[in-house]
Formats: structure tokens, sequence, C-alpha cells
């Protein structure tokens, strides 16, 4: 009986055979078996490849963004010259204001100029290199910018890598030449530094040779931003007329009047509660590995120590946490800052939910196109949406900001749908120009919440689509300074939190969103089921001096002591490993020693150890009269004045509208006295410590 050949025999044969090599020589035959064995291994790599990129593990689980980041247009549409004229709209946003602006804006224009095509864009997207601006902007014919300015006159975060080209890179007189622009800056008159990066932008353009539309628009958060936007807007649509308005005959046309729609996302409701639980969880999972942590992609960190700094004795609440950052790819250095993504409270979202009138397990996702993908009209001013799907309760508590006072565009998106024509014509009116000093007094100046504004109209019933599309804003991170050094504690950001909880005019219990979900949080030390937050680590200048020898000078009375306790831990760290440390003087300050004295021992160590060479606290409700950290300063004016003369630093922490007001007026006093110096040369003096880089201030 014959020998059965091995199957794998019989395949080998019938493919030698189809290559005619059977009967051929054994080189041939070796290297057709090589070929054969090189592609069977190509094959097995890419379905090995398909599998491993299917089972997920083949990138890092990023936390999903509150606010996505914005959809870049592909760079063929760019490349398309079809002769419209292009207009890009810029935006730099720390809360989303200016960017809502800058979408209502376009929104606008496209219906007013059918033949232009208008952009907005991200600052920090328009180049992918810091190089890039320059190339790009000169290529830039028609420009508008909506620049928001925060803190001690610095850029919002989107638009720090700008801002950082634009005043310190190579620029020549007339590199933009072809450019005209406009400018509208968004700020709050309180601080010092009002609008300061909309009018060093502006300056700087028309230094550039371009061409300026209207004069820069100072639109001020203290008073109405939506106002000073309007009247902004008015000057500027005559310009844009004149540029983009051609009828055939190639004159400009006729403006013609313009209704803005209100913004509305599609709204799918579902039944799936378990699922969008489910998806609502794995959305804000942990971020590892080398990816980007930032605004767009935060990364989850529990919640591993809550402390009270106060003593029973205050009626008043200030919150230690510290965030486990141990396995996350967060880190920090000493003076940055913490952005955290907190939750409404309880309370609040079942105010909202009655409110609304849905029942508060409804299930739903929104979207910002038709059904076929089409993006919806009048869309273009919408937020891209949040995770869905996802429950109603769940969206209002981390999504929907309800206890700021509403925009007066949020008050007609609520006319809109009231059934009581009373109720409908008094919301109008407030938010129309009539009823400009009324809106100021009745919910500005009163500080009337959305959800308060929306109970005194009961008839009011927006449908989702609207309330989170046109009515209630984002809700925001909150930001805070660091009060930690990674040599110090490398795994855990330290928070200093004091809680804001008080009466509002109307009456209304004010509570802190950030703050009281930090008072009520659940640490890692009480319970394996902590709380935790999505967080991002946002970078600051405000840092210590290279050389540890280089004599500082810190001001931060409060929760202002904050980074200060940071730059502690990073001297006395250093101290411990040998280094030699300058002078360094803290002043502190709070009402009295037996209820916000906070960290008390640890300063008391840090003096001990020799981490600061002097503390000096000031005490406003312990004697006769209030005295606070500026009246200290005065009576050490000769020591500060010794410190800047041989190259120290002084830094500022706290409150921007009060606090960091008189210490600035004192120092200058300071300056003067101990300088023997005019107002001018002592002006020029401080001046030329705050553009050395000497002189820093963290402030709010």
């Amino acid at each position: 009986m014959e020998e059965s050949k091995p199957k794998g025999s019989s395949l080998l044969d019938l493919i030698l055979s189809l290559f005619d090599l059977n009967n051929g020589s054994e080189e041939s035959r070796q290297q057709v078996l090589a070929l054969l064995a090189t592609s069977a291994a190509v094959v097995v790599g890419c379905v090995l490849l398909v599998i491993w990129r299917r089972s997920g593990k083949g990138s890092a689980t990023l936390a999903e963004p509150p606010r996505p980041p914005p959809i870049k247009v592909d760079a063929k549409e760019e490349e398309v010259d079809d002769g419209r004229q292009r207009v890009t709209i810029f935006f730099g946003t720390q809360t989303g204001t200016a960017e809502g602006f800058a979408k209502s804006l376009a929104e606008e224009a496209k219906a007013r100029y059918e033949k232009a095509i208008f952009k907005v864009t991200d600052l920090d997207d328009y180049a992918a290199e810091d190089d890039q601006y320059k190339e790009k902007l000169e290529k830039e014919t028609l420009s508008l910018f909506f620049l928001a300015t925060y803190g001690d006159g610095e850029p919002t975060d989107n638009a720090a890598r700008f801002y950082k080209w634009f005043t310190e890179g190579e620029k020549s007189d007339d590199s933009l030449k072809n450019l005209k622009y406009a400018v509208f800056g968004l700020g709050n008159k309180q601080y010092e530094h009002f609008n300061e990066v909309a009018k060093v932008v502006d300056k700087g353009l028309a230094e550039q040779g371009a061409k300026r539309l209207v004069p820069v628009g100072l639109g001020d958060d203290d008073q109405s931003i939506e106002d000073d936007f309007t009247a902004w807007k008015e000057l500027l649509w005559p310009e844009l007329d004149a540029l983009l308005r051609v009828d055939e005959l190639g004159s400009p046309g006729v403006s013609t009047p313009y209704t803005a729609a209100i913004p509305e996302y599609r709204v799918v409701f579902l039944e799936q509660e378990e699922e969008a639980s489910r998806s609502l969880t794995s959305s804000w999972s942990l971020t590892n590995g080398s990816a980007t942590i930032d605004l767009q992609h935060p990364c989850r960190a529990n919640v591993a120590v809550r402390k009270e700094l106060h003593t029973s004795a205050s009626d008043r609440s200030c919150i230690h946490l510290e965030f486990d950052i141990s396995g996350t790819a967060i880190s920090y250095e000493t003076g940055d800052h913490v952005g955290v993504f907190s939750e409404n409270d309880v309370e609040t979202v079942e105010e909202a939910i009655k409110l609304l009138g849905f029942p508060s397990d409804t299930v739903f996702s929104i979207h910002s196109d038709d059904e076929n993908g089409i993006p919806l009209k009048g869309g273009g001013s919408l937020a891209p949406p949040f995770p869905c799907p996802i429950a109603l309760r769940s969206a209002l508590g981390k999504y929907a900001d309800l206890l700021t006072p509403p925009k007066k565009a949020a008050l007609l998106a609520l006319a809109a749908h009231t059934t009581d024509p009373a109720e409908a014509e008094r919301l109008t009116f407030l938010a129309s120009p009539a009823g400009k000093d009324e809106y100021s007094q009745w919910i500005m100046g009163s500080q009337r919440s959305l959800l308060e504004v929306m109970a005194a109209f009961p008839s009011a019933k927006p449908p989702l689509g609207v309330f989170f599309g046109a009515i209630a804003p984002r809700l925001q991170p909150r930001y805070y300074s660091i009060s930690s050094s990674p040599r110090f504690s490398p795994n855990k950001i330290h928070v200093t939190c004091a809680l804001v909880h008080g009466p509002t005019p109307t009456g209304r219990i004010h509570k802190g969103v950030c703050s009281t979900w930090m008072k009520n949080t659940i640490p890692l030390e009480y319970s394996d089921e902590c709380s935790w937050a999505p967080i991002y680590v946002r970078q600051s200048n405000f840092k210590l001096p290279s050389d540890p020898t280089v004599p500082i000078i810190m001001i931060g009375p409060g929760t202002g002591l904050a980074p200060f306790r940071g730059f502690l831990q990073e001297r006395f760290s250093l101290k411990q490993s040998g280094a030699e440390l300058g002078p360094a003087i803290l002043f502190f300050g709070c009402r009295n020693r037996k209820m916000d004295y906070i960290y008390e021992d640890e300063l008391s160590n840090f003096l001990n150890e020799g981490a600061i060479s002097e503390l000096i606290v000031a005490f406003s409700r312990e004697g006769a009269e209030k005295e606070y950290v500026q009246h200290k300063m005065a009576s050490k004016g000769a020591e500060i004045w010794e410190i800047l003369s041989n190259g120290g630093y002084i830094y500022v922490c706290g409150d921007a509208k009060g606090m960091a007001r008189d210490v600035h007026r004192e120092l200058h006093k300071i300056v003067q006295e101990q300088g023997s110096l005019d107002s001018s040369k002592t002006e020029h003096y401080v001046k030329s410590l705050q553009m050395e880089g000497r002189y820093l201030r963290d402030v709010w």
C-alpha cells in the first residue's frame, strides 16, 4: 500500500508546480520557499496588529473633554482660491465668552455677506509651531481678534503661544501691510491691567503696518460686556460693508437687517439609562502614559486628603485638599496653577430639574448636526456637544453653569419659549437697549443666578436643545494656585481653597460651585470610594529665582499664602540637600490667630529651619484698628528697599481688586521715600521691576 503524503507536502508541491519548480534546481526551490515564508510572516503580522488595535491596547485612554477641541480645517480646503474674500476670526478665551462672541459675529457676518468666507479659529490651533504665526499671519488680508485678559494682564491659555510670539518674536514695520483688522478685548475694569492683551495686540498690529478698521473694543465684564460687544459691532459693520458688500456693479451694497437665530442642539431622547451611565463613567477614564493633559484633555485624579484649616471658633471655612497624581502623566512645578472640573451640588441640580420640567432620569444626546451629518443652520455658535448619551441629572451637574447671572442672549432664548405673554415681554425688555439699566440693577446688581431668573418666569420652559445651546453656559474649571512643591510632594497636588458661601442681595445663599464640592469631598484616607475630579496643570510664570541665594519678599494674606507654601517647601527641600539660601521675608495676613491662621505650625517650622528668614503676620481683627499686610510693609520699608536694590524679587498673591492694589500703592510709596525718587522715576523703577520679572503677581 502506498504511503500517504502529509497535507502540507501536497500543498507545497502544488505551489511549486505553479512556478514549474518541481523539476527545477534545489536553489530555485529554496528561493520560492523563502519568498513564501516572508509573505506568510507579513500576513500574520498584519492580523496581529489589527487584533491589538481593536483590543484598545494600542493607545492611551484619554479623559473625555468637557469642551472637545475644535474641528480643524483640512489643509486642502485652505488652498482652494475661488476669488472670494476670506475673513479669519481669531479668539483667545478662558471661559468661552470670547469664543462665543467670535462665533456669533461669524454667524451674523455670514448672513450679511454671502460672498465672503468666514473662519473662526482658535489661536492655539492656528499654527503648529511658533515660527509659523509670522508666515501665516502675513498671508491674511482681513482678520478680527477676540482676546480675553485674565489675572495680572495675562493672555488666556489658548492665546499664550501666540501672545508670546507676538510680543517677543522678530517683527518688521511693514510685514502686515496687507492686513486690515479689528480687535475686541474682554476684561474687567476692577483689575489693574484692564484688557492688556487686546491693547497690546491692537497696537502691535498697527506698528507692523496693518490697517485698523475701528478702535479696539474694551469689553468690561464688571458691567455688561454684551452691550460693549454690541456697540463695537455697530462701528464695525459699516467698515465691513465697504469691504465685503459689493453689488454686481462693483459699488457697496445696502446692509440688511439681521435677527440672530437662537442656537439649539438637535436632541435625541433615549431609554437606556444604564448604557448612558456606563458611557459617562468611561468618558472620564484615567489618562496615562505620555498623552497631553490640558484644558481639552483633563485627567482624573482622586482626592487623597481633605482637612479644614480654620478652627472651630471661625464662622468661615478654608479647605486643604490633596489630589493624588501618582500613576498619571500629570506633572507640575512650584508656582503653577491647577484647573479643577467640579460639579454642581445636588440641591442646585434638583432645582434646575424642577424648573425645566423634565424627569430627572431623562436620557438624551445632543448634536450640532442633523440626521445626515449636515451642520445645523445657525449652529456655528454652538459649543461642541458634551459626551453623550447622558442622563439629565448628570448633564446639569457636570456641564451647566446654573449659578452665574444670565447673559442677555439667554434672556431672549427664554423669552422665545415663554407661554405667558407678559413674562415674555418682560424678558425681552431686560435684554433690550432700553432695559439696560434695569438689567444692570435687577440681574447683575442683585447677583441673580440663572435659576433665580427662571424661577421668576415660571412659564419659561425651554427645550433641552435650547437650554444647553443658548441659555446655560458650559461649566468652566476653577483655577487654584498650587500650594505644594514637587520636590516636597511629587505625587500629590495641594490646593488651599476658601469656601464661598454667603447671602446675595436677593437673600439667596450663594454657594461657590468648586469650593462647595471640595468642602463635601470624601478623601481616599477615609474611603476607597473617594471623590475625584478631572484636573490639569496650567503653567505659570510665578516662579522662584533660579539662583536660591537671591533674596525674595512674599506677600500673601489668606489663601494668597498658597503658592508661597509651595515656595517654602521648595526652599526647605533645597536647604535639606545642602543648597545655600538667600534672605526671604513672608508677609501673611488673617483676621485672628485663633480662627484663621492657616498653616501656622508649618510656617513656624519653616522659620525655625531657615526656609524663611522673617515671618511678619498682620491680624486685622485683633486690635482696635484693622491692620493689613500693606501696613506691615510700611514698617519694613527700609528692609524692602534694600532687598530690591540688591537684585531681589517681590511676589504678591491674592485679591486683585483690593489687597493687590493697596500693596502696589505701598510699594510705590516705599520706593519713592527710600530711594528719594520723584513720582516719574518711581513709576519707571516699579515698571522696570515688572519688565525684569522681579515684581510678580498671582492675583484674581
